[in-house]
């Protein structure tokens, strides 16, 4: 019998370009370069000391190191509010800080994520190489300041590639907008008279903003218990359980 090795960049999801050996040194990964995906990923993964970059529009982007109070702590609550939200919601799965491929243009690493599993319609899918590939049902970003590029260039990149709803936690505004995708464009939420914002696409996920820059928790777990005990919710569960039993 005749055994055929597969090159691993034949691979799905592996994007590793077939580069001349010119030199055993990778090229840098500076901010502001502009690079195809592949060649993006390839000095990414070649450079480990490097903790976040991205691909914009086919242009890198390298974060500032993190402050902690105006990002690592309400980042922090997010991931915890959004954890809470999937223990109670089957078939709904959290990633924090994971790379997202969106097209050939674009590597994001956003600060949270919630999406669906694709056997219960979601668009994103973990790739061989274990990534995530695709649109995620909700990204969140923590954004020093509405001029940040997550509102500008990121947001246009997002809806353009179909991510459902987008929350931007505004650090020196201490705001939160949260947007839907709407025949393409991106409309912000309205939050309700006691200033809870509740998700469109995830029946139940309800924040209340104040608290997340208060760094109140415990007050938006109790909002967020709220949602849970909701009739969408109920019924929303009561949908994605028969699905997963469906497809068994």
């Amino acid at each position: 019998m005749t055994v055929q090795m597969l090159d691993r960049s034949q691979l799905p999801g592996t994007t590793r370009p077939r580069l001349p050996q010119k030199s055993s040194r990778t090229p840098p990964l500076n901010a502001g370069d502009r690079l195809s995906r592949a060649e993006f990923e390839w000095r990414y993964q070649a450079h480990p000391e490097i903790n976040k970059a991205e691909l914009i529009e086919g242009v890198v982007h390298m974060p500032s190191p993190v402050h902690f109070a105006l990002h690592s702590q309400p980042h922090g609550d997010i991931v915890g509010w959004l954890a809470y939200y999937r223990a109670a919601t089957p078939g709904v799965v959290i990633g924090d800080n994971a790379t997202v491929r969106l097209d050939y243009e674009n590597v994001v690493q956003p600060d949270a994520l919630l999406r669906l599993e694709p056997a219960l319609g979601g668009r994103s899918q973990v790739t061989e190489d274990d990534y995530l590939a695709g649109p995620p049902e909700l990204v969140v970003e923590i954004a020093a300041s509405s001029a940040s590029y997550d509102m500008y260039d990121k947001r246009r990149v997002y809806a353009r590639n179909g991510v459902q709803e987008y929350l931007v936690a505004q650090a020196y505004e201490q705001r939160v907008d949260w947007f839907v995708l709407r025949e393409g464009v991106y409309e912000a939420l309205q939050p309700d008279s006691e200033g809870i914002l509740r998700s469109e696409v995830f029946p139940g996920l309800w924040l209340p903003g104040d608290a997340l820059w208060a760094g109140d928790l415990a007050a938006m777990l109790a909002v967020l218990q709220q949602g849970l005990a909701s009739p969408q919710h109920v019924q929303y569960v009561a949908e994605l359980r028969e699905r997963l039993a469906g497809g068994q």
